[in-house]
């Protein structure tokens, strides 16, 4: 009220890594403050900064919008949220599609996450054990997996344990491969070709036109927690639904700037999941999808 009152628009800082796309983030983000009377360039600016992957260059911007400073941070996923919370422990952040918050040391716990963060989690590392399972439906002779992960994410550490946990239950056998970098994906796909592996799980904060591209050279299938690597040629993916999760965040944006401490609104959970399964990379590399898990999909790109 005192912010209305005085004339000064808020100003949002939004922090994107830059990879995957953020466009869809963006405008159901947008979408979800104009629901709420927020119109961009007359009673709200947005701040957007992405690092194209880079994460030197994620953390100098979530430093340069704290400088500023900006009235609210936005951070989708969970190495921008991160970087945000490095930056500053007391300007609001919200969070969008954050793999397990507390894990990653964000939040006290998702009821009171106490602090200066909040916002909505993504589904957490478990989703490795569901998109596992879908790679046995979808490639039954499939016996080694290899998981692809990106060590700068946080969120590495709990999808590789919950990898490593699911493998045995659907009788597979996992070779994990860590890249520091977007440099260092070739050298990882490599030493899993040479493992011999059926099949990639790639974390998805990793690069993910590069990192499919440097797996189809080899005619390695990619399967990911994110849709983007599906749209990017991957051919298959079990992850949570963006787009209402993106909306929602505008909601937390609006509580805050109405006067809630973002220690004290809950973190809420994804509420739905989706899989996609890409038809044509599945052709290309010479894999016929079962029909069962093609009519459960939420979407086939053909």
């Amino acid at each position: 009220m005192a912010r209305a009152q005085s004339g000064k628009v808020p100003r949002i800082g939004v922090l994107l890594l830059g990879n995957p796309n953020p466009e869809p983030f963006l405008k159901a983000f947008r979408a979800g403050l104009n629901e709420r009377g927020y119109i961009e360039g007359r009673n709200i600016a947005l701040d957007i900064r992405s690092a194209d992957g880079d994460m030197n260059r994620l953390n100098e911007a979530a430093e340069e919008m704290v400088r500023r400073p900006v009235d609210i941070l936005v951070a989708w996923q969970t190495l921008p949220a991160t970087a945000a919370r490095r930056a500053t422990q007391s300007i609001p952040i919200v969070m969008a599609g954050v793999g397990d918050p507390v894990g990653s040391g964000l939040v006290e716990s998702l009821a009171r996450p106490g602090g200066n963060v909040t916002g909505i989690a993504g589904f957490g590392a478990e989703l490795a054990g569901k998109n596992l399972e879908l790679i046995r439906e979808l490639m039954p002779q499939a016996r080694r997996v290899g998981v692809l992960l990106n060590g700068p994410d946080p969120f590495s550490k709990p999808l590789r344990e919950q990898a490593e946990l699911a493998a045995g239950k659907v009788g597979v056998t996992v070779h994990v491969v860590v890249a520091s970098g977007a440099n260092d994906i070739e050298a990882m796909i490599a030493e899993l070709v040479r493992e011999g592996v059926d099949i990639v799980f790639a974390q998805p904060s990793l690069p993910q036109q590069h990192t499919v591209r440097l797996a189809m050279r080899h005619r390695l299938p990619v399967v990911a927690a994110n849709r983007g690597f599906t749209e990017a040629g991957g051919i298959m993916s079990y992850a949570s639904k963006g787009e209402s999760m993106f909306i929602e965040c505008a909601a937390y944006v609006d509580r805050i700037l109405k006067g809630a401490k973002p220690g004290e609104l809950p973190v809420q959970g994804p509420k739905a999941s989706e899989l996609v399964v890409n038809l044509h990379a599945a052709k290309a590399l010479g894999i016929t999808v079962p029909q069962e898990l093609l009519a459960r999909a939420n979407e086939v790109i053909e």
